[in-house]
């Protein structure tokens, strides 16, 4: 699990206390569970996640080896699915992750990879945003001045979306439904909100559109905040499925950031 560097900053002008993220928390909430078949067993070696193991199952099927023949573990023998670039069994193997602390901005990155995964996000036009969160960008943050000007911004911002609530809570207030009521105000307040407004999402993938989001996302090309969630959830996918993962490097590139480089392209 990531854990975020929080901090609450406070201005003299400011309304109310803002929230700051500086890095994002990942938590993984579901992974597969894996039910062998009696009839159909396999040889197994070795330790190996459940997940691990299914996509192992399914790779075995393919060739009805679940007698295991030349006696390979698990992490030996995914090593050699995604040498040979047999990603196709990787995507029974499904994990859901909770992800907080990126900003709407990184969100709209994030849910443009589409095949394999699916998408719950928090509803700027349902929830209250009158105490949102925000993130600062990596670009941001450790310069004093600059951190001082983007926090006084996103105060701002939050400030003028109270008010904005406010003055069109008044307007609807013939709307007899307070729950309607609240709806048609929040969502238009929500239109002073900054795109680095904080947001939570629930996303699950399989081990196979992980792979690919994480080889384009942790790359030193990737935009510095999503490269930094990447990293963050590679580490939790790293802990809990190993062998699926393990072709992944982190290092500490040129700009001062941590980055990811893969042995198996495209699996």
């Amino acid at each position: 699990m990531g854990h975020p560097e929080t901090r609450t900053d406070t201005l003299a002008s400011a309304p109310s206390a803002v929230e700051i993220f500086r890095a994002p928390r990942v938590s993984l909430i579901a992974r597969p569970e894996f039910l062998e078949p009696a009839h159909l067993p396999v040889k197994w070696r070795g330790e190996a996640s459940a997940g691990e193991r299914l996509a192992e199952y399914a790779g075995r099927l393919c060739y009805m080896s679940q007698h295991n023949p030349i006696n390979r573990t698990t992490a030996d023998y995914l090593e050699n699915i995604k040498k040979q670039g047999h990603g196709s069994v990787l995507e029974h193997a499904v994990y859901v992750l909770l992800i907080e602390g990126i900003s709407r901005s990184c969100s709209h990155e994030l849910v443009r990879h589409r095949a394999g995964f699916g998408y719950s996000q928090i509803s700027q036009r349902y929830v209250d945003e009158s105490h949102a969160a925000f993130v600062m960008p990596p670009a941001t943050a450790g310069d004093a001045k600059l951190e001082e000007e983007w926090l006084q911004q996103v105060s701002d911002a939050q400030a003028a979306y109270v008010r904005a609530v406010e003055g069109l809570m008044q307007r609807y207030e013939s709307v007899t439904d307070k729950v309607h009521r609240r709806k048609l105000a929040r969502e238009a307040a929500r239109s002073v909100l900054p795109n680095a407004t904080e947001v939570k999402i629930v996303v699950s993938g399989n081990a196979r559109a992980w792979r690919t989001m994480l080889e384009l996302r942790c790359g030193e090309g990737a935009e510095l905040e999503i490269r930094r969630m990447a990293i963050a959830v590679l580490r939790v996918l790293q802990k809990e499925a190993g062998a699926l993962f393990s072709d992944f490097e982190i290092y500490t590139a040129d700009d001062r950031q941590e980055a990811a480089r893969v042995t198996y392209h495209k699996v």
